[in-house]
């Protein structure tokens, strides 16, 4: 497959140019539709505001948003003038906002008025006090020297920050030239994404990704879709983590083809827009088809426009992904692997790939990426069905970590090679089947355990929706394994019930010692599972019963 070479602006003009009167954008809770030429015409617009504003290539402009309208003019906006758009989880609060305005050195701060019980405009406000003192586009904070500008996402008017409709308009009063000039400028390898990785570990780091990173990344994973113009993405994943911001948009985007938003997950919005538009594709990670599957109303729906998806983020229940394939009508639904830091896939599936393949490995590399597994220790290539650490190397590898230069080093190698972190195995067919965390290695009595290995196994549990694996502090063995269970709806699960299934059947080190059944698993807004919050969880209720743990 050969690279694109399109500035991310570029690609987009040249649809508004070539099939000007199709979607491109719609939101049906709103009937809000943009064709390709009227989403092109408002980004110049926007692109022109932040110029008048004092953005200038290389500035740093944040988004802090669930996935409104203008999420992604602003995205495609900040890339024509050769800023940097850094995204913001959603669910940040006030001292995660804090980090990351200092430590990206954002100029610009586009915000919603909230998400979920958090109110980003106070926040803002009790960070930034100069707000509702100085004269918009002359902020001087103290505590964010490189802040300059905060910009509203809609019509509302709030002290010191500009909206949308107002920079658009400042827009419109500016003439194309500088626009024009800037755009001549800029290179297909300039930064001009920044995701921060989700935190599921620790504290993030911002990941910088290129316009050729990311344009060639959703590209690629397309194509293994087989997209063409006629499809219709259904997008409910967040635009902020890579699976929205590169997988849908950068993906929808290089092939001409529509996009369908819901503003935040929910499996009833889900369906009845999949209906109503009649997409062809939808993703999501597991947990997500699970809640459309077995929401009540599902039977109600015509899913049967669907044809394709990406289902990604964690392990995919076999039952799961021959649900979707059928009653969903999604036959070829794909997985796919990889890390923001490889902005982000790596692997995939194809579509006339088993379902069992699909649900049990990550597929192969993805065109024009390199692919090794590596003994962690040693650094050497691992054979066929040895387990070892995820590498790849290619057109997708970021350009580092913002202003960790020492980080960038330890992840990504002399000969170019990024190293996941992740451990995994080649099989006999050529595909590769992740096996979990080198972070997430339980290590009981000198035994090294592999969580992933543990949760395959208990899936064949019918009553298991959804099964973690993490391990709790031991002052016998260091750790013990701990299964943390959510169960179907309308059936129910023992303790006894898992150990005997597990008797003679696994290791008794891998046996989990402690069952626990949940409701819902700790998340990142991108609905990645927290593991180091299960095994804090696990500590906490172990000592609530009294039993001794280091």
């Amino acid at each position: 497959m050969q690279l694109l070479e399109y500035k991310l602006g570029e690609i987009l003009e040249k649809w508004a140019f070539e099939t000007p009167e199709k979607e491109f954008i719609v939101y049906p809770d709103r009937n809000l539709r943009f064709t390709y030429r009227e989403f092109n015409e408002r980004v110049d617009a926007l692109a022109k505001g932040l110029l008048y504003i004092g953005v200038r290539p290389g500035d740093k402009v944040g988004i802090w948003a669930k996935n409104v309208p203008d999420w992604t003019t602003v995205m495609f906006a900040t890339a024509k003038i050769g800023a940097v758009l850094v995204t913001i989880n959603t669910n940040y609060k006030l001292s995660e906002l804090e980090f990351l305005l200092k430590d990206a050195d954002i100029n610009t701060l586009f915000l919603v008025d909230g998400y979920r019980d958090s109110d980003y405009v106070q926040m803002i406000f009790e960070l930034v006090p100069e707000l509702k003192e100085q004269a918009r586009g002359e902020i001087k904070s103290e505590k964010f020297p490189a802040l300059r500008n905060v910009a509203f996402i809609g019509q509302q008017k709030h002290r010191g920050m500009y909206n949308t409709p107002e920079l658009i308009l400042l827009g419109n009063h500016m003439d194309d030239v500088e626009l024009e000039s800037i755009k001549e400028s800029l290179d297909c390898h300039d930064v001009i994404n920044m995701q921060y990785t989700s935190g599921t570990t620790g504290f993030p780091k911002g990941v910088m990704l290129s316009h050729h990173n990311i344009l060639n990344n959703g590209y690629s994973v397309a194509e293994c879709m087989k997209y063409s113009s006629d499809d219709k993405l259904l997008v409910c994943v967040p635009l902020f983590h890579c699976f929205g911001c590169v997988f849908a948009v950068c993906g929808t985007v290089s092939h001409g083809a529509t996009m369908v938003f819901t503003e935040e997950f929910d499996p009833l919005m889900v369906l009845a827009s999949v209906q109503k538009e009649k997409c062809t594709a939808l993703y999501g990670v597991p947990t997500m088809f699970i809640a459309e599957l077995n929401h009540p109303m599902f039977d109600m729906f015509d899913l049967s426009s669907l044809r394709t998806g990406i289902m990604a983020g964690s392990l995919c229940p076999i039952e799961t992904m021959k649900q979707v394939m059928t009653k969903m009508h999604a036959k070829d639904i794909i997985i796919v692997y990889g890390l923001t830091e490889a902005s982000p896939g790596i692997t995939a599936t194809r579509t006339h790939n088993a379902a069992e393949v699909r649900a049990t490995t990550v597929g192969f590399e993805l065109p024009n990426v390199e692919v090794k597994i590596v003994n962690p220790e040693t650094g050497e290539t691992c054979s066929t069905g040895e387990q070892g650490e995820i590498c790849c190397r290619g057109y997708n590898i970021m350009k580092g970590y913002y202003n960790r230069p020492e980080a960038t080093s330890n992840a990504i190698d002399a000969d170019g090679w990024l190293h996941s972190g992740d451990l995994a195995v080649k099989t006999e067919d050529g595909f590769y089947r992740i096996t979990g965390r080198i972070k997430d290695m339980i290590i009981r009595g000198g035994e090294n355990i592999y969580p992933r290995e543990i949760e395959n196994y208990l899936y064949g549990l019918p009553q298991i929706e959804a099964v973690e694996v993490a391990g709790i502090p031991s002052p016998k063995y260091g750790e013990e394994v701990a299964a943390f269970i959510k169960v179907k709806k309308k059936h129910t699960l023992s303790e006894a019930e898992v150990t005997d299934y597990c008797r003679g059947k696994i290791a008794r080190f891998k046996t989990p010692k402690y069952i626990f059944f949940v409701q819902e698993f700790p998340m990142t807004a991108s609905g990645k599972i927290q593991k180091y919050k299960l095994g804090e969880l696990g500590k906490k209720w172990c000592l609530e019963k009294g039993i001794e743990i280091k």
